[in-house]
């Protein structure tokens, strides 16, 4: 059976890849621990001017790259190049510091010399998503590979030309022959992957579904996971607030990626009194955005990634009007080809609809309302998800306050809207996963603490 990339603002075929069999895959797999068994060995400098040489290349072929993403999951081109860009920071960065997180800690214990030292694990497989082909890669790759570790990855079956087009940018930055390679296989094969003994760990970003899939595998085998899964970010609409600041922030946390984003804003929470006012400017802000070619450098949204994904997003869209939910703009299929969705706004959003209750995964935005500070922080709390959030308010003791002790997430933003940077970890909590990735502290999740005590020999 192949993998076939498809164009999702055409829904033509761009190219078929043949599936790797499954001795490629131990062939691959092997041979990465072979790779990494040499590659620990290796000083920080060697592996960060690698690094610094990976950067270079992602920012050299950043138009390559966006091209690739545009045809294979519909990202406009324009914000593909940025996204390969910030590949290239998350190599620049652990180039820069992985020996210094990884260094030694001394524990002062009287006679005895203690510390604590960092040491590679081995094969780490990485099970990634196709919303952002690229940065979801970099930031396991770049911070797994500085420690020492090897990776293996099986990308999402719909974008294998990036896939193939990461593992290009490693060979050709001159590292180890099979320290980073992509298995084209389909998910049927990742409970086998996981199963190999040379897998130490395993990542993964994707759904809710499939996390508890690979950690129930990998816990089979005592392996640890890392798992950034979905997201229904709830972000507070509180009293005083610039209502025309908040809206365009509102929009485009909602529209990043066509909506395809674990962490694009998702639910607005809104007092009460500020809710007609938000929605008029929330409406406004998310009609003036252009839909469509996303090979075309002024589009803004382009196609999701796959006619099935969108009919769901639709059905979700459907399901809460019939329980009594308002759509104030979009909500209806374009007549066009391609997997395209407007974008839209749903107001009235009570619990029990899936606009309240379900992460919608494209460009659709929640409104509900709160009759004060109180219930909009239960409403935000609400949700088995707990990824991202945020405050807009002008009160920024307040905000902190908010972000820091009362909502339930592992990023909580005030006035803006949550994103992922290199400098700080990431990563949620409740349905949405566990474990931290980028900063020191994914870094951190696939090394082995390991503690050191040298006592004096004798009497």
């Amino acid at each position: 059976m192949g993998i076939e990339a498809i164009n999702p603002a055409n829904g033509k075929t761009i190219r078929q890849y043949e599936e790797m069999s499954r001795a490629a895959q131990i062939e691959a797999i092997e041979g990465a621990h072979e790779a990494h068994l040499a590659w620990r060995k290796e000083s920080f400098a060697t592996r960060a001017n690698l690094m610094r040489e990976a950067g270079r290349l992602l920012r050299e072929r950043a138009r390559e790259f966006g091209k690739l993403a545009a045809e294979e999951m519909g990202k406009p081109i324009k914000d593909g190049i940025a996204e390969a860009q910030k590949c290239a920071t998350a190599c620049d960065f652990y180039a820069e510091n992985a020996e210094k997180f990884l260094a030694h800690q001394i524990v002062e214990d009287g006679a005895r010399k203690s510390f604590v030292a960092f040491q590679p694990i081995g094969v780490v497989l990485a099970v990634m998503p196709w919303n952002f082909p690229f940065w979801q890669v970099l930031r396991f790759a770049a911070p797994a590979l500085m420690a020492g570790n090897a990776g293996i990855l099986k990308h999402a079956s719909n974008v294998p030309g990036c896939a193939m087009a990461l593992e290009d940018i490693f060979r050709d930055a001159g590292f180890p022959k099979n320290l980073f390679r992509t298995l084209l296989v389909s998910s049927r094969a990742v409970d086998s992957i996981i199963e190999h003994p040379l897998v130490r760990a395993v990542t993964l970003t994707g759904s809710t579904p499939a996390g508890r899939a690979v950690a129930s595998k990998a816990g089979e085998r005592l392996k640890k996971t890392v798992l950034e899964l979905g997201g229904s970010d709830g972000y507070l609409i509180l009293d005083n607030s610039d209502l025309a600041f908040a809206a365009a922030a509102a929009a485009k946390g909602r529209l990043v990626n066509a909506g395809q984003s674990c962490i694009a804003a998702k639910r607005f929470i809104v007092l009460e009194h500020l809710r007609e006012k938000f929605e008029e400017l929330l409406v406004e802000n998310m009609r003036s955005y252009k839909m469509g070619d996303p090979m075309e450098e002024t589009t803004q949204v382009g196609p999701m990634a796959r006619h099935d994904l969108r009919d769901e997003l639709h059905q979700q869209v459907v399901d809460s009007l019939a329980k009594g939910a308002r759509c104030l703009t979009g909500g209806v299929i374009p007549d066009n080809e391609g997997a395209f969705y407007p974008p839209t706004v749903l107001t009235n959003v009570k619990k029990g609809m899936p606009a309240y209750d379900d992460e919608f995964f494209g460009p659709v935005a929640s409104v509900i309302s709160a009759k004060n500070i109180e219930e909009a922080i239960f409403i935000c709390n609400d949700t088995v998800f707990g990824l991202g959030g945020g405050v807009f308010t002008p009160d920024l003791a307040l905000g902190e306050k908010l972000a820091v002790e009362e909502i339930e997430a592992g990023c909580v933003f005030v006035n803006s809207t949550v994103v992922s940077d290199t400098r700080l970890p990431f990563g949620g909590i409740k349905e949405s996963g566990y474990g931290r990735e980028l900063s020191s502290y994914g870094m951190l999740e696939f090394v082995n603490i390991k503690t050191v005590v040298v006592a004096k020999h004798g009497t």
